[in-house]
């Protein structure tokens, strides 16, 4: 009888442990999302350091510039990367607490509590620091549009779409 005890409260465990796996899951799609970001961020940056224009030209400030904002925004996502993998180690934290919790029969619930509430101010910090990167990738992207020409259209548009966008943003 007593193994049943034992397998019931397992069982139990397991029940409760599922919903924070699904969110490790969605936390493993979002760091895959922000993986993907600095990567582009990485690779655009080194483009643009192998176009640095020599000679002080008006170019090189542009350069420059368009290169520290990728640094910020690679800084941004990269505290957004780690933030979010302290609240997949923090949820993983409650599931092995849950264990053994169950496995040495001491209630946990407090440890559990205060564990899973780290990890959603993990979580709300790290998305804001996404939120801030993604911001700061738009308004430079904004920027961009506003510089050209009211004449001039984006390469790669054969409708022209854009082209109504960037006279709407230099007016």
């Amino acid at each position: 009888m007593q193994q049943d005890t034992g397998v019931t409260a397992v069982a139990h465990v397991i029940q409760l442990a599922v919903a924070p796996v699904f969110l490790l899951t969605g936390i493993g799609a979002m760091l895959s999302v922000m993986t993907s970001r600095l990567a582009r961020v990485v690779d655009r940056a080194r483009t643009l350091e192998r176009e640095v224009p020599p000679g002080g030209t008006g170019a090189e400030s542009e350069v420059i510039s368009e290169l520290s904002t990728l640094a910020r925004r690679a800084k941004l996502i990269g505290r957004s990367i780690t933030l979010c993998t302290i609240t997949a180690l923090l949820i993983c934290a409650v599931i092995a607490v849950l264990f053994l919790g169950a496995f040495l029969q001491v209630d946990t619930a407090t440890t559990v509590a205060l564990l899973f509430i780290a990890a959603m101010v993990a979580f709300f910090l790290g998305l804001l620091m996404f939120l801030r990167e993604i911001l700061l990738a738009t308004a430079t992207l904004r920027i961009g549009l506003q510089q050209r020409s009211p004449g001039d259209t984006p390469t790669g548009s054969a409708t022209g779409h854009h082209k109504g966008r960037s006279q709407r943003g230099a007016a």
